[in-house]
């Protein structure tokens, strides 16, 4: 016997993921968790058992419910789901994945059309971040068509506007949680910031690496690998989050000059922690291009002082970052341009031995 769930298949930004209302999910974390694993065939390394793509940018899962706060439209929880491990991670945001939250918080009726454009505002409860999606519906429909493009995804979509509100100090509580803007950790030094996502950044030439090498390079490199894991750890451990062994938060990123003639005011190759993100996570760039804008960070005489929107060069092109800082340690607002697609609607299907659904909980229940 399998059980069935409604679920719908998106493309968020450069990340792709199954897509929930919190309703059809099991109430209980430690349920959710075991379908959700199920559900993209972990622990495996191909994850032929379900449908997650067999790297961390497709093994990724939202989880959409009306919001009972007031001035806010929906609430979405993000699930980082590993791959050759039975864990899921709800501790960080991803930003790409929030870009189809819009689209499908409207398509399933949670939210009405507005007209043209629609905005949608979520709070992403991983990170309490406040986040306003515009989404465009003209003809009382959200559409996929148009002609915005990112980098690292083939074609033109409809262009979605996130701006990210309240995201300094998002998981900590503070945007440099130990109060360095430059710290040293094994002889190395870092920048540990908390905007939109925990980071840890580092020069690359400080640890012998390239900020402008290709992910498999940098992926093939395990004594550098190794290192910036040992890094990463005691980075945690100043962070507050204890223990990160088995967590994806706080990330690493390595940066050092944007290449010539990119138009980049630096260059940036993103750790989602154990192997080099394909392009550059929407959240991950808001702290980034934090840390270029703020003195006394080691993105100082790195980052080139530009007008407007920070631009950061990664493996797939230029991710460009809107920011507006209310002095050297907030930040008002971070923009964002992406795009979405639902390509696929139906029920997904895990063992009932797991979860045997509400119809059997209703039964039992009576």
């Amino acid at each position: 016997m399998q059980t069935r769930i409604p679920c719908v298949l998106m493309r968020g930004g450069t990340s792709r993921g199954p897509y929930f209302l919190a309703s059809d999910l099991p109430s209980d974390p430690e349920t959710r968790d075991a379908v959700l694993l199920a559900a993209m065939g972990s622990p495996h390394q191909l994850q032929v058992d379900g449908i997650g793509g067999a790297n961390p940018l497709t093994s990724k899962v939202a989880i959409v419910s009306p919001s009972a706060e007031p001035g806010v439209d929906v609430d979405y929880l993000f699930a980082q789901v590993a791959i050759d491990k039975g864990v899921v991670d709800t501790r960080p945001n991803c930003g790409n994945m929030l870009a189809g939250v819009g689209p499908f918080a409207i398509e399933a009726g949670l939210v009405p059309v507005q007209g043209r454009e629609t905005l949608v505002r979520i709070r992403n409860r991983n990170t309490g971040a406040l986040v306003e999606a515009v989404v465009q519906t003209p003809n009382g429909a959200v559409t996929y068509e148009g002609d915005a493009a990112i980098p690292g995804v083939n074609g033109t979509a409809a262009p979605i506007q996130l701006r990210f509100r309240e995201v300094a100090g998002a998981k900590t509580g503070k945007l440099f949680p130990t109060g360095h803007r430059t710290e040293t950790i094994d002889g190395v030094a870092v920048t540990l910031i908390d905007c939109a996502m925990p980071v840890m950044l580092l020069r690359a030439a400080d640890v012998g690496a390239d900020a402008n090498a290709t992910p498999a390079a940098i992926d093939g490199d395990k004594a550098l690998l190794a290192r910036l894991e040992a890094l990463r750890l005691e980075a945690g451990r100043r962070m507050g989050f204890g223990d990160v062994t088995d967590s994806v938060v706080p990330k690493v990123t390595l940066i050092g000059p944007a290449p010539a003639g990119s138009g980049a005011a630096l260059a940036a190759r993103y750790l989602t922690p154990h192997t080099t993100h394909k392009s550059l996570a929407v959240t991950g760039g808001i702290a980034i291009a934090t840390a270029a804008r703020v003195p006394g960070t080691v993105a100082e005489g790195i980052a080139l002082r530009q007008p407007g929107p920070v631009l950061i060069a990664h493996p797939s092109g230029v991710l460009d970052i809107a920011l507006e800082l209310n002095g050297e340690e907030d930040v008002a607002w971070a923009g964002v341009l992406r795009t979405a697609r639902r390509i696929f609607e139906g029920n997904l299907l895990i063992p009932s031995r797991i979860w045997a659904g509400k119809q059997a909980l209703r039964a039992a229940a009576e």
